[in-house]
This record gives structure tokens, C-alpha cells and sequence, in this order.
């Protein structure tokens, strides 16, 4: 009979007498645990089946997928994990735990009691081990905070998915809250725009603000996804932030796999464009990656620099990613706090009360 049950995971145990807790949950897309061809090729292998990433006819995908891009991709991509990677890891990894921690003490410094941890949504710390180990915690309650800011289904839905196949696994799901977006956020605007304006205050200014985005198919946006649009807002706001005209910035997009046609203008053609055409000097800022990654740190600071140079341009300056920026800390704290609202995280149930519920509970022939 245990074959037609439903494949409930065991509860942690209960205490009587538990406060209930909040739970934060950063997540981030994922990275490999090392920099070489065996842990890329898990890593590609897993983040590459997801149908939200790769959206065409499943059977098709799957044998091009292992039976061509898992030969070939794993060693090309581990070298260039390799040239990024830093003496603590994965760069990826590395911002993300910096931000989970300054989270949880920025929350902390306003008196919210609530636990906030990372996941990633392929690879190590996967969505449904920091799900486990918040209940096992004791959270009730999670709120789920996406290091995107940009919604796209490839990206913020995946973790959804993730989430919503995990609470399929669950007998007590917690009560679940989840950010969609947050790309037009004062704060998150604010941040940006600190990042860009402090650079300039130390390098000077360029010919050219290109704003590049991760790029996703061009289908995707006659689908209904909202990501194009969603770019090209945060582009806007932080162009008016920054007070640029139309003539001093550029939106491109990045990142482009296989042959179909993705959201254009592409960022390295462009900018082989704009040295070409004599502009002497750009700026790259990533708006869409919170955390420096192997896509802003190897494919623009790398590929995408000598690109330029090698057309013409004279000066190629990479802005980095939010990271653990004082101002996106602030920011992200700002965003995790308004979606707290109505939960009540700046204050546990006074020890009185639990020790008499506590009690009740053991009266009625509870075990404890």
C-alpha cells in the first residue's frame, strides 16, 4: 500500500511551547562548485533541462542537449568559470552570502525577528534544502525575495516552480509569500545610480552608458513575458537618475545561446559598433545581476572589453554589480521589509504566554 501514498517528507519535530518564526529566503540563480568540466557539466546539465530556460519541443532539446551541448560546453565554460574564480569561490557564491548577511543585519538593526538565509535554484543550496532547514527552524512563515529584479519567466518562475514542487512534497507548508519584481523600486534605482555616480566620481565620465541586460529569445516577449519592457524601464529610471540624455546611454542585451533570435540590440556587436564609429570611451553597467557572476566579470569585462578595444575604442570601464554595496543593502532591506508587512516579525510571543499554551497543550494529553 505504501507505493500509492503520497511522498510526504517526515515534519521536524514539534515542540510545544515553539514560537512560530518568519523566514527569509535570497535566492539566486546557482553556480558550480568547482571551476571544472565535471561540476560545470552538473551544473549546465541541471540548469539546461529546466523548460523554463529552454523552451522548445522537450524530446528535441533533450537529445541536442546531451547528446552535443554536454560534450562540448562543460570544458569551454569551466575555463572561463576558471578566470574569474576567486580564493573564496565562486564570485556568484560569494556576493550572495555577503548580501544574506548584511540582510539579515539590516533586519535585524529595525527589530525583525526573522531568519533569513540564501538558496540557489540549480546546483549546491538548492530551493528545497533551505526550505527544509528553515522549517526545520521553525518558520511558519517565508517569504521568498528573488535576486532578480527583473521579472522573466526563465528566471523568477523557475524559482517559483522550484518552491511550488517542494510545498508538493510537504505535509505543513508554511504560509508563502513570494517578490515578483522590483525593478522600478526607488531604492533599487537609488543603488544603481550610487554605483554608477561613484565610478564617475573616480574615473570620470564616458562618451557612452551602456546598460546591459541578460538576454533572453525574442519569443519570449511576443509571449507575454515582461522582462523587455521591465528592462528598458530600469533603464529609463536610472538614465533620469543619472540625468543622461537619450544620446548618452545605451540599452543592449547579453548572454545570447544557440541560433534563434533573442532581445536586440546584442552587447558585443554593439559595442564592436561603437568603436568602429570612433566613441572613445564606454562604461558597461549590469543592471540586471545583483551579484558580479561569471556573465559580467568573463563575458563584459573580459570578452566584451577587448571586443571594443580591439575595434577602435580607447577605454572600456566595467561597472560592477550591486554586490554588498552599503546603498543596495539598504535597498534590498527596504524591498524585503515592505513585503514583511502584516507578518509579525518585530515581536515574538511573550515566554509567559508560550509556557502557559505549553501547559495547556501537555494537560490535554500532549507529548512533549
Amino acid at each position: 500500500m505504501s507505493l500509492f501514498l503520497p511522498p510526504y517528507a517526515a515534519e521536524p519535530p514539534f515542540a510545544h511551547g515553539q514560537a512560530p518564526r518568519t523566514g527569509v529566503l535570497y535566492c539566486n540563480l546557482g553556480t558550480p562548485d568547482t571551476p571544472t568540466t565535471p561540476d560545470v557539466r552538473r551544473f549546465l546539465a541541471e540548469f539546461l533541462s529546466d523548460p523554463r530556460v529552454v523552451e522548445i519541443p522537450r524530446l528535441i532539446w533533450l537529445v541536442l542537449l546531451y547528446g552535443v551541448v554536454l560534450r562540448v560546453r562543460p570544458a569551454q565554460s569551466a575555463a572561463k568559470y576558471a578566470s574569474i574564480w576567486s580564493a573564496e569561490g565562486s564570485p556568484l557564491k560569494v556576493w550572495t552570502e555577503r548580501q544574506t548577511r548584511a540582510l539579515q543585519a539590516w533586519l535585524t538593526q529595525r527589530k525583525h525577528q526573522v531568519l533569513v538565509r540564501y538558496a540557489m535554484r540549480y546546483g549546491s543550496s538548492s530551493i528545497p534544502s533551505q526550505l527544509d532547514a528553515l522549517k526545520a527552524e521553525g518558520a511558519t512563515r517565508v517569504l521568498i525575495v528573488p535576486a532578480y529584479p527583473q521579472y522573466s519567466a526563465t528566471t523568477t518562475a523557475s524559482l517559483w516552480d522550484a518552491v511550488y514542487k517542494w510545498a508538493g512534497t510537504v505535509r505543513s507548508i508554511p504560509e508563502l509569500r513570494f517578490i515578483n519584481h522590483y525593478h522600478d523600486d526607488p531604492h533599487y534605482i537609488a543603488a544603481l545610480a550610487s554605483r554608477v555616480s561613484h565610478h564617475w566620481l573616480a574615473h570620470g565620465r564616458p562618451d557612452v552608458l551602456v546598460m546591459s541586460f541578460h538576454g533572453v529569445p525574442e519569443r519570449t516577449l511576443h509571449l507575454g513575458d515582461p522582462y523587455h519592457c521591465e528592462c528598458f524601464k530600469t533603464a529609463r529610471l536610472l538614465a533620469e537618475q543619472l540625468g543622461l540624455n537619450a544620446s548618452e546611454f545605451k540599452v543592449t542585451f547579453q548572454s545570447r545561446l544557440g541560433r534563434a533570435k533573442w532581445l536586440e540590440p546584442y552587447t558585443e556587436p554593439t559595442l564592436i559598433e561603437m568603436g568602429k564609429a570612433g566613441v572613445k570611451r564606454v562604461d558597461v553597467v549590469c543592471p540586471a545581476f545583483t551579484s558580479d557572476c561569471l556573465e559580467t566579470l568573463e563575458e563584459i569585462n573580459q570578452e566584451a572589453r577587448e571586443a571594443f578595444l580591439h575595434a577602435g575604442g580607447q577605454s572600456f570601464h566595467y561597472i560592477p554589480c550591486l554586490n554588498d554595496d552599503e546603498a543596495w543593502i539598504a535597498a534590498l532591506g527596504e524591498i524585503t521589509q515592505q513585503h514583511l508587512m502584516g507578518w509579525p516579525t518585530q515581536s515574538l510571543p511573550d515566554p509567559q504566554a508560550l509556557a502557559a499554551s505549553k501547559a495547556a497543550a501537555q494537560a490535554l494529553g500532549a507529548e512533549v
